[in-house]
């Protein structure tokens, strides 16, 4: 892992690099662009918004992916760096491209300060919206992997999926769970539950 130098604001230089010379940045009109998927997570006028284009081969394969966003470096960076990991050498399978981890994309851009995990799941997240478009549109709607939410705690009406989010905005602890979603601070009856989920989530994320 590489050093993080203290003018680049804790960032390491790979992200710095790819902060400056961002890759695979959609420069063309986005109605010129032939994507085979689209997908977009955000709201501009909040001040964090990602959209991802894929071109999918005839071998499932993601042989190009644009993007666009309103962000701060580690959005830029990180997006920079998917793109990369997602179409190298030919391209990763659209399955394959399912199954990157925030994580896997710190790894590779030599980690994140942690108050910018959250900034860093924008990427992530379009790509899974511009694959699951992407099988919309080729008739393959039970490809996607869509739970719906399950009440975990009762007491304060918080699901699983809410969870899930918070562990994707860089929640690291159980204790900052509770103090943003309140959940176990009724009964808690379902802290062990809820911990074993948290855990999970964590795990899967950025295990």
């Amino acid at each position: 892992m590489e050093q993080k130098a203290d003018n680049n604001f804790g960032y390491s230089d790979t992200v710095m690099d790819h902060f400056s010379n961002p890759r695979n940045v959609l420069k063309v009109a986005e109605e010129e662009y032939e994507a085979s998927g689209v997908g977009m997570v955000g709201n501009p006028t909040c001040g964090d918004m990602m959209k991802i284009w894929i071109k999918v081969d005839k071998g499932e394969k993601i042989s190009d992916l644009k993007w666009k966003t309103f962000g701060c470096a580690s959005a830029i960076g990180s997006t920079s760096m998917m793109s990369e990991m997602v179409t190298e050498n030919g391209g990763m399978k659209v399955d394959e491209a399912l199954k990157l981890k925030p994580q896997d994309i710190m790894d590779r851009l030599g980690g994140l300060p942690s108050i910018k995990i959250h900034c860093s799941v924008l990427g992530d997240k379009a790509l899974r919206a511009a694959i699951h478009d992407y099988y919309k549109k080729t008739g393959r709607e039970d490809l996607i992997d869509e739970k719906k939410a399950v009440l975990v705690c009762e007491c304060l009406n918080v699901t699983d999926k809410e969870i899930e989010e918070e562990v994707l905005e860089g929640v690291s602890d159980f204790e900052t769970l509770q103090e943003r979603t309140k959940i176990s601070t009724g009964c808690g009856k379902c802290k062990e539950h809820a911990t074993e989920l948290f855990e999970g989530y964590r795990a899967k994320y950025f295990g």
